[in-house]
């Protein structure tokens, strides 16, 4: 019974690590939230792209949990402000960090 007891203890405890080990921090993102940041950046990419203030402006577009990031430049000052608009009526964008730059 005493090995039984020891044996237990020891399944409990390494399953405890294993689950600890899939925890995600704040930083990191689960596999499901990467693919969803993928479909919102590929969605903000055409929107941008579609738009034809934006459409050959140099944007990059990231996105984590939700919260798009532009970067790059454009050359006009409404151009900032219209990709930022854009990026907002995208389905799934929680927020939107507009660090658009004029030429």
């Amino acid at each position: 019974m005493k090995h039984f007891t020891r044996i237990s203890v020891l399944v409990a405890a390494s399953a405890m690590l294993v689950l600890a080990g899939c925890a995600t921090g704040g930083q990191q993102e689960t596999a499901g939230q990467y693919i969803d940041d993928t479909t919102v950046t590929s969605r903000v990419k055409t929107a941008i792209y579609q738009d034809p203030m934006l459409k050959s402006a140099e944007i990059s577009v990231e996105t984590f949990k939700g919260r798009v990031q532009l970067s790059g430049f454009v050359s006009t000052r409404p151009s900032i402000d219209r990709a930022g608009v854009v990026a907002k009526g995208v389905k799934g964008v929680k927020d939107v960090t507009n660090d658009l730059k004029l030429k």
